[in-house]
């Protein structure tokens, strides 16, 4: 049985509030205005410190990162444990609240779920910086995801690499086509039985509680509206799926628009490979026995990431894709050595 963390985080959690253009307006109806909770540990009075990002996977929330947790430790219990083994220095660990009406965020900019590549680099980073005691740029800083975070923490490395010094992506998404291929029947099956996407999204307001399968069919549905909105006014939400939702067959032209977004097909484009290539640290880890099989997913990009001569950390666990928060232990001291140049036992 894992050891439970009976230590209270000793440092102090700071909340902005921003109230964000890039999200405003968006077709879910989400709040534009995020709170973005700030971890800032013990004995750092005085200090300027450099930045971690922590973007929350599906169905999270940053807000969640700080949270207890049973024979565990949240993020600022991690952060606190490994300053203190001496593994790493400290460091403010920034945890947006990127939760959507949809069930979750892959940080894109999307008409649907909002502009959140642009909330990132162009407004929480200069809030952050303005407002807290925070080493000034993108040589300080770093963003690590795990799931759909660790899709948009790379996302940021591939498109906005400009803006941090160091990547870690925890069993991301990506190898979309053993990914997402498999659920679009199941997914068409949920839909069909409410009558639609426009009925299911009301199902999930009005039920009390969801299914195992509503979670899945919001999660694909929600695949959409950031990998290929429907610009169509009519359409529910500005979602549309790269099937036809009564055969089930493939359409090529709206799957092709999915894989545009898919890292394994990105990484072939040299302006990401530039990006990439600029990173101080990328790394990238994924259990062996993921049962999403992004493990595939993550060879296929370390493969392509050895072709082109990207300097990269890839390592594989012996984990599925739950339960693995373990993995910071491993990742967050290379982050802090990599934004601070300092050497981590």
């Amino acid at each position: 049985m894992p050891e439970h963390c009976f230590e209270r985080p000793r440092g102090r959690v700071i909340e902005l509030s921003i109230e964000s253009a890039a999200l405003a307006g968006n077709r879910l109806g989400d709040p534009a205005t995020r709170t973005v909770a700030v971890y800032l540990p013990a004995d750092a009075e005085g200090q300027r410190l450099p930045l971690l990002v922590d973007l929350a996977a599906f169905t999270g929330s940053g807000l969640k990162r700080l949270a207890w947790t049973a024979f565990g430790q949240s993020v600022p219990q991690r952060i606190d444990r490994l300053i203190a083994e001496g593994r790493m220095g400290p460091v403010a660990v920034a945890f947006p609240d990127g939760f959507t009406s949809l069930g979750g965020n892959q940080y894109l900019d999307s008409p649907t779920l909002g502009r959140w590549e642009r909330f990132l680099v162009e407004e929480m980073l200069p809030r952050l910086e303005a407002e807290l005691p925070i080493l000034p740029g993108p040589a300080h800083r770093a963003v690590v995801g795990k799931s759909s975070g660790g899709y948009g923490a790379l996302v940021q490395g591939m498109r906005h690499a400009e803006h941090w010094a160091a990547v870690a992506c925890h069993s991301g998404d990506m190898g979309f086509a053993n990914l997402y291929l498999r659920d679009f029947p199941a997914t068409l099956d949920t839909l069909a039985r409410h009558g639609g996407i426009a009925p299911f999204l009301e199902h999930v307001r009005s039920t009390p509680a969801l299914r195992g399968s509503d979670f899945h069919t919001l999660m694909i549905l929600a695949m959409g509206a950031s990998y290929d909105p429907d610009p169509d006014p009519s359409a529910p939400a500005g979602i549309r799926l790269p099937v036809d939702l009564h055969t089930c067959a493939l359409d090529p032209e709206r799957w092709a628009a999915w894989l545009a977004h898919d890292p394994v097909e990105q990484v072939e484009r040299p302006e990401v490979r530039s990006a990439l290539s600029s990173l101080r640290l990328l790394w990238l880890d994924c259990g062996r026995h993921d049962q999403y099989f992004l493990h595939y997913g993550a060879r296929q990009l370390a493969a392509a990431l050895r072709r082109h001569g990207i300097a990269h950390r890839y390592e594989e666990f012996d984990g599925t894709h739950s339960g693995i928060d373990h993995r910071l232990d491993v990742s967050l001291p290379r982050l802090y050595e990599a934004i601070t140049g300092a050497p981590t036992s």
